[in-house]
């Protein structure tokens, strides 16, 4: 599998970015869905990726730069062929290597509280998510579960 840039323009990636935002308009109110549009991840502050398996499309992920020393992941999605066939964890390890090299001190993400996004919380909290407060412009909401890891260093000289 191939991780590479994408400049969401390929009617694969559309689809499944539709697809993807479809499948969480039923997971809670308007309000409380976060998920970055296709004018959202095309924004100057946010990376997007696709793995490839082959001519395949097989997910996305994002990487939306908060500050300097604060990344935040977006939109990550595995298509439906390639469901536990390691994609997530693939993504997910690419955005934490990526936030490192760009010498990000926290990465940070928010996932729904609801039962359909378990299996996201169990994937992020095995590569050393854990639970935080709201961060930049998100507000506490009994529908968002937010989560951080610390890269490199001790998180209580950070700033």
């Amino acid at each position: 599998m191939d991780i590479r840039p994408d400049p969401l323009e390929s009617p694969q990636v559309l689809a499944l970015l539709r697809e993807h935002l479809d499948s969480l308009a039923p997971t809670a109110p308007a309000e409380s869905r976060h998920a970055l549009d296709l004018g959202g991840l095309r924004r100057a502050d946010v990376t997007f990726w696709c793995v490839w398996d082959g001519t395949a499309l097989a997910g996305f992920g994002a990487l939306r730069q908060l500050d300097p020393r604060h990344g935040e992941i977006k939109s990550m999605r595995t298509a439906s062929t390639h469901l536990r066939r390691g994609v997530a964890s693939r993504m997910l390890q690419h955005l934490i290597d990526e936030a490192t090299v760009r010498g990000y001190a926290r990465l940070s993400l928010e996932t729904g509280s609801m039962a359909f996004f378990e299996p996201a919380r169990r994937l992020y909290a095995t590569f050393g998510f854990v639970p935080c407060a709201p961060f930049g412009d998100y507000r506490t909401d009994p529908n968002s579960v937010f989560m951080t890891k610390w890269l490199g260093g001790n998180p209580r000289r950070r700033g």
